[in-house]
């Protein structure tokens, strides 16, 4: 498989730049939002100086066939994904856009992320063998790890705009928001939860927890952001999903567990990936890829 240099910048001379995340660079175009799918890659807070070639076309593919297979619950902000149609562009910025950019309506983003889980992982898990709790959420007695909770659960958190999120109860959410909008989200975010998580499973994945984020378009309540991507979600292989047990996440977890071999401090600027890492974290995100979209990029 050969793939072209991992994009881990872009200089648009035709739209407005409006920002930079660990992984998206934000432009603006005629009124529209371009949101750009980089091949960087984080790790522990720290965007690495090493890429994933392509990741940002799986990243882009997977939620556009997302959005595409959940408007029928909630909709949301795409407008297209094909680059070739937009002639504001220069025919060098549209190349390197192809696969990896999403134009979308604005919309005013809600201050709260909408955390699902299914199952008991992670930090749930870490508060859950503390406490008995998970955000504030009573669980039953005698839960064991990678076990499906009675039914999902949603454990809001803050948006920070930078550190960490803080987990937030949903009467803080309530207290944000209001209580109609606040049902309504919670409402949305379950049902975009079990959606994904019955067609992932059909496809022999487990989604253990995802996250979802909306916003307000004329008063309208849309899903933003991303959707039910590796990097915003937990999916681990159906055959290892059991109570006790600790499934392997799809996801960039190779990269953190390659990470964490090295004597690092976890601060920037993070250590380089070697090739055979970087290609062990690719064969991830095309594997869940493939799997749920029936398709192979590359």
């Amino acid at each position: 498989m050969s793939l072209p240099p991992a994009v881990l910048k872009t200089d648009l001379s035709s739209a407005k730049l409006l920002g930079k995340g660990k992984v998206r660079d934000l432009y603006e175009l005629e009124g529209d939002l371009l949101l750009v799918a980089t091949d960087r890659l984080s790790a522990f807070d720290v965007v690495l100086p090493t890429g994933i070639p392509g990741r940002g076309r799986i990243l882009c593919n997977l939620s556009s066939f997302w959005f595409r297979m959940t408007r029928d619950l909630c909709d949301n902000h795409m407008i297209s994904t094909e680059v070739d149609d937009w002639g504001e562009l220069s025919p060098e910025e549209r190349r390197l856009l192809q696969g990896r950019t999403m134009r979308c309506k604005k919309a005013d983003p809600l201050p709260v992320e909408w955390v699902i889980r299914g199952y008991l992982t992670g930090s749930g898990w870490k508060d859950y063998q503390a406490m008995g709790t998970v955000s504030g959420v009573q669980l039953p007695q005698g839960l064991q790890h990678a076990e499906a909770l009675p039914q999902p659960i949603l454990t809001a958190s803050t948006k920070a705009e930078e550190g960490h999120d803080e987990p937030i109860s949903f009467e803080q959410v309530q207290e944000l928001l209001g209580e109609d909008l606040a049902q309504k989200g919670r409402d949305l975010a379950l049902a975009l939860y079990r959606r994904g998580h019955n067609y992932a499973k059909e496809k022999g994945f487990i989604l253990a927890d995802t996250k979802f984020e909306f916003g307000l378009l004329e008063g309208r309540l849309i899903l933003i952001d991303e959707c039910l991507t590796p990097d915003s979600s937990r999916y681990w292989p159906k055959d290892q999903v059991k109570p006790g047990a600790f499934p392997e996440s799809f996801d960039k977890q190779v990269v953190r567990d390659f990470l964490e071999t090295l004597d690092w401090d976890k601060k920037a600027p993070g250590p380089e990936l070697p090739p055979e890492i970087q290609k062990k974290a690719l064969d991830r995100y095309l594997e869940i890829h493939e799997a749920l979209t029936g398709k192979r990029l590359f």
